[in-house]
C-alpha cells in the first residue's frame, strides 16, 4: 500500500491555548514527513470532519493520523472507511493534565506526534480472516433443560438454526421432575410450565433436537466447528457456528455432609432435591407413608462452608419458602420451620418471604443447627440468635436439608487425586485455579484440554463482570446454573443472554472480525514459520486455547478462536507472530521514535506500557479529573500487557530512557484482565528481566510493573511520580547519549 499521510490537529478543548500549534506542525511536516498537515478549531464538528473527507476524496489521503482526544472517544465519530488511521491523544493526557505553555508540555505534545508517526510506517490495513471452508451460523445448544431449551427458544425466533444436544432421553432436565415452581413476579407458588416449552421447542422448525445423545467430538473454532454427535448407536456431524453450554448442574452430594446434619441416619432426614420427588408424587409424607406434622428445613446445608461448597446457590432460600408453603397448604395445621443464617430473597423475592410468613412458616435464625436422634424420632438442637437462648424442636417428622448446586462441569477426573497419584504424595496438592477437569460434555479437540477451563469452584464463566456468559474458548457461551447458581427467572434470562452473545460471535466472525473484547478487530496473528523453533510457548500461553499443534510441533494458528490479545506475540522468543496493525517491530520503532534528551539532570525519560482495557482509560481519568503527574511518561497504550515482548525492554534501555513501568490489570484469583492471564504473564516475564539487569549491573529498579484497576485513576499520579524520584535517585541511564 502506498501511503499518503495527513495530520490533522485539533486546537478545541485548550488544545490550542496550551500548544504551539506552529511547532507540533512542522513536527508533522519534517520528521512525519506528512505532505499534508491541517489544524481545526473543530476537528470533530461538520466542518472538521469535511476538510479530512475532502482531503480523502481529492489528495488521496489514506492514512491519518489525528491529534486531538482520546481514542476511546469520538471513535464513531472519527471513523473513515478506506484509510488507516491513528489517534494521538493530545487532550486528556497532555493539556489536561500538565502546564500550560510549558516547555516540559510541549516536548511531550510533539514526542507523542512522533511516536505516531513511527507507529503509520509500519501500520498495514488489516485483512479480515476469510476461510475456504464454508461458515455457519447455526447455534449447537448443549442441555436441554430450561436453560438449553429457552436458549434454542431465542436462538431460533431471532431467525437462526438450532442442533440441541441433550443427553437424557426426554427433554426438561431438572424441571421435568419438579411439580410446583416460583419465579418472577414472586408472588407466590406456580405451576410447573415446563411440558409447554418442550413442546415450543419440538414444534420450532429451526431446532433440531437429539435426545438421548452426546458430543463425541468438538473441533474447529467459531463459523467452523465441526459437531460429531453420538446418538442410538450412530454418529453424525454438523457445522456449527457457536456454542451455548447449558449442561445444568447436579445436587451436592449429601453423603459429604457433617454428621450432625443426620444425613443417613434416617429416613426422615432428606435433602431439598428428595423433596420435589415427594412432592411430585402427589403426597409429602414420611419414608412410612405416615402425614407429616412438623417439618424443619435446615438451610445451608454444607454451604459457604470452606469443606463443602464454599459459595452461595442463589436459590436454596427460594425453595425452601416455595416447600415450606407446599407443606403448610397440604395440612395448614402442620408446624413448619426454617433454620437460616440469613435469608437470601434479593428484590421482589421479598413478596415471597412475606408470604411463606403469611402461611404460618417460623423462622429461626441459626448459624449451625443439629439434628437428633434417628429412625422416626427426630430433634432439632439450634441456638435461636434472635432469642439469643437454646431452643429445641421435639417429634420432627421430616427435617429436610438444602444441599447446593455444583455445575455440571465440576464433575469430571479428579484432579487432586491423579495429582497425587503421580507424585506419590497424599497432601499439600495445589490444584490450579483453572484446571481442566474431564467432564465429558464437549470433547473438544483442543491442544489445551478437551473441556472449558474452569474457576475455583468447577464454573466455565470468564469471571469478568464486563464480559458475562464468556467463557475461555471462543465462541463457546455457558448459561444457567452451569454458569453460577441460579432460578428458574434468571436461568430463562441467561438462556437469552447467551444466545446473543453466540448470534454476535457468528455476525462477527462471518465478517472476519474479532468478538469481544477487541470486538470488531479485522486483523489476525501471522506466523513466519520459517523460524519457528517450536518451543511451544504461544500455544501454552494463549488464554484462550486458540492455537493447536501439529505432531512436530509447529504451531497451527485457529483465527476465528482468536481474540486478538496478542499474547502469542509477547511470548514467542523468535518475534515470527505479528499483525497488520500491530507488531513487536511497530512498538519498537514507536520506541525509538522518543526524543531522549542528553541532559538527564533537566530530561529524565520514563517510558509507561499500558494495558489498553483498565489503564489506559484510568489515564484518561487523571485528565478529566485535572489532575496532573510527572511530565517525564510517555506512554504507550499495549493491547495486553501479556503482549509485552521482552526486546521492547532492551530497545528502551538501550535509547537511553531511565525507566519504564508497567501499568496492568490485576491478577490471581480475582482477576481484573480482560484476557484472563496477560497480566500475570507480564509480571513473570518482567521478573526474568529483573535478574537479567542485575547481571548487568544496570539497577532492576528501572523496571517497575504495578496493577491497577480503572478505578484507581487517583493513584496513578502518585505512581508515577515515586518512580519518578527513584530514577532521580538512582542516576542517569548510563546508555544515555549513545
Amino acid at each position: 500500500m502506498d501511503k499518503k499521510v495527513a495530520v490533522y490537529i485539533c486546537t478545541g478543548c485548550g488544545i490550542g491555548d496550551a500548544l504551539d500549534i506552529d511547532a507540533l506542525s512542522k513536527v508533522a511536516t519534517k520528521e512525519c514527513k506528512a505532505p499534508v498537515c491541517r489544524n481545526h478549531p473543530n476537528l470533530c464538528g461538520a466542518e472538521g470532519l469535511q476538510m479530512i473527507r475532502d482531503d480523502i476524496a481529492n489528495e488521496g489521503v489514506n492514512t491519518l493520523i489525528i491529534a486531538a482526544c482520546s481514542q476511546r472517544v469520538m471513535y464513531d465519530v472519527f471513523n473513515f472507511e478506506g484509510t488507516i488511521m491513528d489517534r494521538v491523544n493530545l487532550r486528556e493526557q497532555v493539556v489536561w493534565c500538565h502546564p500550560a505553555n510549558d516547555e516540559d508540555t510541549q516536548m511531550l505534545a510533539e514526542d507523542y506526534l512522533r511516536m505516531s508517526g513511527a507507529r503509520m510506517k509500519q501500520m498495514l490495513p488489516p485483512e479480515p480472516y476469510q476461510p475456504e471452508q464454508e461458515l455457519s451460523k447455526d447455534i449447537l445448544v448443549v442441555g436441554g433443560g430450561t436453560t438449553g431449551l429457552s436458549a434454542a427458544i431465542e436462538t431460533a425466533k431471532a431467525g437462526y438454526g438450532v442442533v440441541l444436544v441433550e443427553k437424557e432421553a426426554e427433554l426438561g432436565g431438572f424441571q421435568k421432575g419438579v411439580s410446583k415452581n416460583v419465579t418472577f413476579p414472586f408472588k407466590d407458588i406456580q405451576a410447573n410450565d415446563i411440558d409447554a416449552l418442550i413442546a415450543a421447542v419440538k414444534s420450532n422448525d429451526k431446532i433440531k433436537v437429539l435426545t438421548g445423545s452426546k458430543i463425541e467430538k468438538l473441533s474447529g473454532g467459531p463459523c467452523l466447528f465441526n459437531a460429531t454427535v453420538k446418538q442410538n448407536g450412530s454418529t453424525s456431524d454438523h457445522r456449527i457456528g457457536a456454542v451455548v453450554l447449558a449442561a445444568g448442574w447436579k445436587p451436592y452430594d449429601p453423603e459429604k455432609l457433617d454428621k450432625k446434619l443426620g444425613y443417613g441416619a434416617s429416613p426422615n432426614v432428606i435433602t431439598n432435591v428428595q423433596f420435589e420427588e415427594r412432592a411430585k408424587s402427589g403426597q409429602i409424607t414420611r419414608a412410612d407413608g405416615k402425614a407429616v406434622k412438623t417439618v424443619a428445613f435446615l438451610q445451608c446445608a454444607g454451604q459457604r462452608d470452606p469443606n463443602h461448597l464454599a459459595y452461595c446457590s442463589s436459590v436454596c432460600c427460594f425453595t425452601a419458602l416455595k416447600q415450606a408453603i407446599e407443606v403448610k397448604r397440604q395440612d395448614p395445621k402442620s408446624n413448619v420451620f426454617v433454620f437460616y443464617k440469613e435469608m437470601r430473597t434479593p428484590g421482589q423475592g421479598e413478596d415471597f418471604f412475606r408470604k411463606a410468613q403469611q402461611e404460618g412458616v417460623v423462622f429461626v435464625r441459626s448459624q449451625d443447627p443439629e439434628v437428633l436422634g434417628s429412625g422416626n424420632s427426630l430433634s432439632v438442637e439450634a441456638h435461636d440468635e434472635l432469642l439469643g437462648e437454646k431452643i429445641l424442636l421435639d417429634d420432627v417428622d421430616l427435617v429436610v436439608l438444602a444441599t447446593g448446586m455444583v455445575p455440571a462441569t465440576a464433575f469430571g477426573e479428579d484432579f487432586k487425586a491423579k495429582k497425587a497419584e503421580e507424585e506419590e504424595k497424599k497432601d499439600d496438592i495445589v490444584v490450579p485455579a483453572d484446571a481442566i477437569l474431564v467432564s465429558d460434555i464437549l470433547n473438544l479437540e483442543y491442544r489445551q484440554g478437551p473441556e472449558l477451563p474452569g474457576l475455583q469452584y468447577g464454573f466455565p464463566d470468564s469471571h469478568f463482570i464486563c464480559f458475562p456468559y464468556e467463557s475461555r474458548r471462543t465462541g463457546i457461551y455457558a448459561a444457567g446454573p452451569v454458569r453460577r447458581p441460579m432460578g428458574i427467572a434468571n436461568a430463562v434470562e441467561d438462556a437469552a443472554g447467551a444466545a446473543m452473545k453466540a448470534i454476535q460471535c457468528v455476525e462477527a466472525t462471518s465478517k472476519g472480525m474479532a468478538v469481544h473484547p477487541r470486538a470488531g478487530d479485522m486483523s489476525y496473528p501471522e506466523f513466519f514459520m520459517q523460524r519457528c523453533t517450536q518451543c511451544k510457548r504461544c500455544t501454552e500461553e494463549c488464554p484462550f486455547g486458540a492455537i493447536n499443534e501439529d505432531e512436530k510441533g509447529n504451531p497451527l494458528p485457529q483465527p476465528t478462536r482468536c481474540r486478538r490479545c496478542s499474547v502469542c506475540m509477547g511470548a514467542c522468543p523468535e518475534r515470527i507472530i505479528s499483525f497488520k496493525n500491530y507488531s513487536v517491530g511497530m512498538v519498537g520503532d514507536i520506541i525509538k521514535s522518543i526524543n531522549v534528551p542528553d541532559e538527564y539532570e533537566e530530561k529524565p525519560r520514563i517510558l509507561v506500557l499500558t494495558c489498553e482495557n483498565d489503564a489506559y482509560p484510568a489515564l484518561d481519568m487523571v485528565g478529566l479529573r485535572k489532575l496532573n503527574f510527572n511530565p517525564w511518561v510517555r506512554v504507550i497504550p499495549v493491547r495486553c500487557l501479556g503482549s509485552l515482548n521482552l526486546v521492547w525492554i532492551a530497545d528502551s534501555l538501550s535509547k537511553g530512557i531511565d525507566g519504564i513501568m508497567l501499568l496492568g490489570c490485576r491478577h490471581g484469583d480475582n482477576y481484573q484482565c480482560h484476557f484472563i492471564k496477560g497480566s500475570e504473564l507480564a509480571s513473570i516475564r518482567l521478573s526474568k528481566v529483573m535478574e537479567t539487569l542485575n547481571r548487568l549491573v544496570l539497577e532492576s529498579d528501572r523496571v517497575r510493573f504495578e496493577m491497577v484497576a480503572i478505578t484507581d485513576y487517583d493513584k496513578i499520579p502518585g505512581l508515577l511520580d515515586q518512580f519518578a524520584e527513584k530514577l532521580v535517585e538512582i542516576g542517569p541511564n548510563p546508555y544515555k547519549g549513545y
